[in-house]
């Protein structure tokens, strides 16, 4: 049975309970136990660190790939979800080297490396459990108890059989590299580590001479940013091509060789000679520092030539320290100033401090040393000028420290001599969007260099390799397996302290070979994944081959140069053949003044407030539905997770309730029951139905076919576009039909066209909101026929497939047909919008002018549905925009034009403004004009429609246009259109307070002014509101109104209580009287015991009081019933309906026959306000004539004596024969006139509404 649906909704508590749904119904894997059969879809899921929380990166992309899957999984497809972990590397032990104050390799010595690694092994899944309750609430599915470790012994002996296929392949090595060097993590970065944290910083900036040995007169300058780096430096550095000069300060006595590019910037130079770079090669220059004087006999201290010398920046001189650059290391090495296998220069340890071969400045950290190395050169006379320089700086990603280049002993992967490869096998995945493979990705893969896989480090996966003291004899070890059999120990894990102690006895003679002390870059465990995660080769080999590439990834732009180029070079390098067939990027999301994300400067909302507050379904709709799918950058806005509530989870959600309530009211009210079977329902006729048929069966074919292409950037718009579609268009327009005022027949048709339409939607949004789609679902899922569905098992939505494509209710000239519908009511509105025109205020006529007849056609089949939403009289169609007086008119686009134009702006601005009504029109249809020799096209020009003034119809119309069609609205005032806007104006007032006061569709209403009535179904109360009714109030409001110079007050209380019912006989208790004076009848008459109903009631003295005023008896006289005398304990109200006898004698004076009543009276009903003069009645009884035969009452006293009976003498009083306000006074004149009995429903004025069962209204104009 369906469920009612509540009017409000707390999307983030039916989140919650879905999820409950989910982990109790154990949904996800339930949904793999089904697909199991099916063909396999591959995706590798990235394994993050658990060392932090996650943040709106890690959302983003897991809401990706749950997307991708999601859809997967519906289109037929099983696929296995793994969560993996990343838990070596970097991040780790960098949070174990903070925490336990380890500065360098010798305080781990003194821990030793088990103790070490141990400490790591405690942290590494330190939130892992806040990461699996994070990615369940932001409604993700993935398998986290089948998950996947790179500390697991089996991932490791991978990630080893990877390495030793590399090994055998000759593609490692060890070399001396010039690596980027992160001094508080002690260890070098591979390149692309290098380039993911870069800031602009303040550096020294100094410039050095350098006196030639040949003539000390005379000396280069150079300038760096490194003044840390002098006291290495070997050489220095001209470009062989630039010019050169010989110049002189005017108080110098030396001249000074300059590079021409920067001469400019020093005018008091006296120009002494010119010359190419070249001529310099090979002149000596005096050493800065004598730490490596040596040197000088190996060819230090010369100057050498290279283009990769720029002009842009500097002297034209640069310095060269071969082992802290890269550049510097290859150009030294080419003039052999050093050898590739000597020991490097290198004074500068794992902690960044200078070594004591730099005795003036050893132990100091060389970023502290900058100051008092260029105090020194000052001191020395080599300092020609120090400032500061601002440039883009590489810091480490993990330490947030500034990096130092520096050459370091590492192990490689050949990574140069494949780049062609690399190149081929990237334009054989496809990419999303494109751009990235060849500009971003590809760039990237053209320079690429050689891969430094090793780590100075402790909590890795150790280097298998085994070697002589003189590295001349290496083994590759590629399992534990192999391990055992060289070493003679069987191990369980791989990390250092279980196999760092194993030695390898020699094959040559060379005693025992030890295990290399390096462990692998995290980055090569992350992109040996693939293997690793199913222990390749060593097991589930087939069933790895027959799934590998991957079908899908997905992860952030920045992972270019990380994961997504690992996984290629291993992939290539292994197998020849790419890692994956398909992969989306996305940008990276920055906070909202565009900054990156930091903790630190708390410029971003907490991700789980924000799912507290909006629900995931918001957050993963607002960042899916942005640049940041595109690989752009996103800058976050909690406002926008808000918008994504109102602008379509609510609509949304009430279109679903309206379905809901209307098929509750249908089996309710017309005793049908809905049962939705999409076989066997009948199409409908409807325009609007088959509009939203086909419109919602082309939404299902883009959506499989952009889906198919990962395009999700253009499915989630055309997916919200439909919400607007369903909401704005479909069930606006068709509220009526939808509640069965066109009759049950066309209400099923409407009502099943809404439900396929939802069931549709809910299926196809599923992968993106999977909260909201599942609650709608298992409500609607009992309107559904069982017959009807294919699954077997259809207890959640996520089990459902995707519908298919019904071609046969695909009607492309209808929805062609609303389109321009939409276009034309859009454009009114907007006319309406810029004249101040509430849609509220009919208008006489709406002009549509368009060059297509069969586009008015179109239009003018769906002309009922442009009245109604423009709220207009008359609807005009024409072809001749020149009948109405229009003319085209051209502004420019002042920043498009100004910025090409520049100084020509000003005289085509006014050319452009002259431009003929025909020559526009030319454009129009050309996209292209020449305007003072210049071209201009459609970007360049914005046309605007205007009138001729001198056409009469500027006053009276106001015109709109799109690139298609013309509308003109008659926006001249009509008072009677005036008039009815004042009641549409009421009728939004008072409905908007009805929702305010949590009143309901189904209260039963009653109305008096017709027009209000149709809408509102209620009669009218006066202002202002009653005393008594004013202790009933519920809810009073204030309106600024549109209705001119008015203000509009209105405010609710609880009305009437007094029910629909039917009188049978009078309201109140009543007796009558027979009056007998000496055995004689004296007349005849009755006696009202109360009035109103409940009030005013008599006792004994009372009623002899009443008798004497309408019989003339005296106050002695006795009351019988029957042969009994009424006392004071009499209970009269018992007596009702009883004839009694009034008599002076001492007994009743004979019988009394007959209890009937006597009088013809009138029922009256208070309907809409309390009496005055008594406690609670609201019922009474007016007697017509009284005694019988005599004191008639006419029409002329009824109003005055009805206000008497509720104590409401002086106001005015409308009276009704039927509760309904139908029969009016007219009926019961001839009523009065026959003497006949009566109800009247009485009606206080003048008019405001109510609820009579129990809410009444009142308004004030003001």
């Amino acid at each position: 049975m369906v469920e009612p649906v509540p009017e409000t909704i707390s999307f983030t508590s039916e989140e919650e309970k879905i999820l409950q749904f989910w982990n109790d119904k154990d949904c996800f894997y339930e949904c793999l136990k089904q697909s199991k059969n099916r063909p396999r879809y591959t995706f590798y899921d990235g394994p993050p660190f658990a060392t932090g929380l996650p943040h709106y990166g890690h959302i983003l992309a897991g809401t990706i790939k749950d997307i991708v899957t999601r859809f997967a999984h519906q289109s037929g497809f099983h696929v296995d979800r793994r969560f993996g972990w990343d838990c070596h590397g970097l991040p780790v032990e960098y949070e174990i080297d903070k925490s336990l104050g380890i500065k360098g390799p010798e305080d781990v010595a003194k821990m030793g490396i088990a103790e070490y690694n141990n400490q790591c092994r405690k942290i590494v899944m330190r939130y892992s459990n806040e990461w699996e309750v994070s990615v369940k609430r932001m409604g993700r599915w993935i398998d986290f108890k089948n998950d996947y470790k790179t500390l697991y012994p089996w991932f490791m002996e991978t990630v080893w059989w990877v390495f030793k296929q590399l090994y055998d392949k000759g593609l490692v090595y060890q070399g001396v590299k010039v690596m980027p060097f992160s001094t508080a993590c002690n260890t070098p970065l591979s390149n692309f580590e290098s380039h993911q944290n870069y800031k602009d910083v303040q550096d020294p900036s100094v410039i050095v001479n350098f006196p030639l040995l040949e003539n000390e007169g005379v000396s280069l300058i150079a300038w760096t940013t490194t003044p840390w780096t002098l006291p290495s430096n070997l050489a220095l550095c001209v470009n062989p091509e630039y010019l050169y000069v010989k110049v002189k300060g005017e108080n110098k006595e030396k001249s000074l060789p300059f590079c021409v590019s920067a001469l400019y910037k020093q005018p008091s130079f006296l120009f002494l000679l010119r010359f190419p770079g070249k001529v310099l090669k090979g002149k000596k220059y005096k050493p800065l520092f004598q730490y490596f004087a040596k040197c000088a006999e190996k060819g230090a201290f010369q100057i050498v030539l290279d283009n990769y010398v720029k002009e842009e920046e500097g002297t034209g001189v640069v310095h060269q320290a071969p082992y802290f650059g890269a550049d510097d290391y290859r150009v030294c090495t080419d003039y052999n100033i050093i050898q590739k296998d000597q020991a490097p220069i290198c004074p500068v340890d794992a902690s960044g401090c200078f070594t004591p071969e730099v005795t003036d400045f050893a132990g100091q950290y060389v970023k502290d040393a900058d100051k008092n190395i260029i105090k020194w050169l000052k001191e020395h006379g080599r300092l020609v000028n120090a400032s500061s320089f601002k440039h883009s700086y590489p810091f480490c990603w993990r330490s947030d420290t500034p990096l130092i280049y520096k050459a370091v002993p590492s192990w490689f992967i050949r990574v140069e001599n494949m780049v062609e490869k690399l190149l081929d096998n990237n334009g054989k995945c496809y990419w999303v969007p494109e751009f990235v493979r060849e500009k971003r990705f590809g760039n990237w893969l053209r320079d690429a260099r050689d891969w430094a896989v090793s780590r100075n480090r402790y909590w890795g996966t150790p280097i298998p390799l085994w070697v002589s003291d003189d590295y001349e004899e290496v083994v590759c070890v590629g399992s534990m397996a192999e391990l055992e059999e060289l070493t003679g120990v069987k191990v369980t894990d791989l990390h250092r302290e279980s196999i760092d102690s194993l030695t390898i006895p020699s094959r040559c003679g060379k005693g025992v070979l030890r295990r290399v002390t390096e462990v692998f870059d995290c980055w090569f465990e992350s992109g040996s994944m693939p293997y690793a995660q199913v222990h390749y080769p060593f097991e589930n080999r087939k069933e790895f081959e027959d799934t590998f590439p991957a079908d899908f990834i997905a992860e952030g732009i920045d992972q270019t140069r990380g994961w997504f180029y690992t996984l290629l070079v291993l992939s290539t390098a292994l197998f020849g053949k790419p890692p994956f067939k398909n992969v989306i990027v996305n940008g990276l999301v920055l906070a909202s003044d565009g900054q990156k994300m930091s903790k630190r400067k708390k410029n971003y909302p907490d991700p789980g407030l924000i799912v507290q507050s909006y629900g995931a379904d918001a957050l993963r709709l607002y960042l899916i539905n942005s640049p940041v799918v595109r690989a752009e950058n996103l800058r976050f806005k909690e406002e926008g997770v808000r918008d994504v509530l109102k602008d379509v989870f609510l609509p949304w959600y009430n279109a679903y309730r309206f379905l809901v309530q209307n098929v509750q009211r249908l089996q309710k009210e017309e005793n049908i029951q809905f049962l939705y079977n999409e076989n066997t329902a009948k199409q409908s006729d409807n325009i609007m139905d088959k509009w939203i048929q086909s419109f919602t069966q082309s939404l299902i074919q883009f959506f499989k076919a952009e889906m198919d292409a990962y395009r999700l950037y253009t499915v989630v718009p055309r997916l919200v576009k439909f919400v607007d579609m369903l909401t704005n268009w479909y069930v606006r327009t068709n509220r009526r039909r939808l509640k069965g005022e066109s009759g049950s027949e066309d209400c099923v048709w409407a009502l099943e066209t809404l439900f396929s339409v939802l069931f549709s939607m809910c299926r196809l949004m599923a992968p993106f909101t999977p909260f909201i789609t599942e609650m709608m679902y298992q409500n609607l899922r009992h309107l559904i026929d069982p017959a009807s569905v294919e699954e077997k098992d259809a207890s959640s939505i996520h089990y459902l497939m995707l519908p298919q494509v019904r071609e046969n209710l695909i009607a492309k000239r209808i929805e062609s047909a609303v389109s321009q519908m939409q276009s034309v009511i859009e454009l009114g509105r907007v006319i309406r919008d810029r004249k101040t025109l509430p849609v509220k205020y009919p208008l006489k006529e709406v002009v549509v002018i368009h060059q297509d007849p069969e586009a008015l056609k179109d239009i003018q089949s769906l002309q009922k549905y442009i009245l109604e939403e423009l709220n207009v009289r008359q609807l005009t169609l024409s072809t001749d925009k020149d009948r109405y007086g229009i003319r085209l008119r051209a502004e420019p686009d002042h920043m498009v034009l100004g910025k090409r134009l520049k100084g020509a702006f000003k005289s085509v601005t006014a050319s452009i403004k002259s431009l003929s009504n025909e020559q526009l029109e030319a454009f129009q249809k050309t996209g292209t004009i020449v305007v003072d020799g210049q071209e201009l096209h459609e970007e360049d020009l914005r046309l605007m429609y205007t009138f001729d003034q001198s056409s009469g119809s500027a006053a009276q119309y106001e015109a709109h246009s799109d690139s298609q069609v013309l509308v003109l609205l008659d926006v001249t005032p009509d008072q009677s259109m005036l008039d009815e806007g004042v009641a549409r104006e009421v009728i939004n007032r008072i409905q908007k307070l009805r929702k305010k006061a949590h009143l309901v569709p189904s209260d039963e209403i009653t109305a008096h002014n017709d027009f209000i009535l149709a809408t509102t179904k209620a009669p009218l109360l006066p202002f202002p509101v009653p005393k008594l009714a004013a202790k009933e109030l519920i809810l009073e409001n204030e309106v600024q109104s549109c209705l001119k110079g008015s203000d509009l007050e209105f405010t609710i209380v609880k009305g009437s209580s007094t029910p629909k019912i039917s009188l049978n006989g009078p309201a109140c208790a009543y007796v009558n009287i027979k009056v007998k004076v000496n055995n004689k009848d004296q007349g005849k008459g009755v006696v009202l015991l109360e009035n109103p109903k409940g009030d005013n009631r008599l006792d004994l003295d009372k009623l002899k009081r009443v008798c004497g005023s309408i019989f003339g008896t005296n106050s002695n006289i006795r009351l019988f019933n029957g042969g009994s005398e009424l006392t004071s304990k009499t209970d009269l109200q018992s007596l009702s309906g009883k004839t009694l006898v009034a008599t002076s004698a001492s007994s009743c004076p004979g019988s009394v026959s007959g209890d009937s009543l006597l009088c013809p009276y009138v029922n009256l009903m208070l309907c809409n306000a309390q009496p005055s003069e008594c406690q609670t009645g609201e019922v009474g009884t007016l007697l017509l004539l009284n005694p019988v035969g005599k004191n008639g009452l006419d029409y002329s006293h009824l109003h005055y004596e009805v206000a008497k009976v509720f104590g409401l003498r002086g106001r005015r009083l409308k009276l009704y024969l039927d509760q309904d306000f139908n029969q009016g006074e007219d009926y019961y004149i001839w009523e009065m006139h026959n003497m006949k009995s009566f109800d009247v429903t009485c009606l206080i004025l003048p008019f405001t509404f109510e609820f009579p069962i129990s809410f009444c209204w009142y308004n004030h104009f003001k």
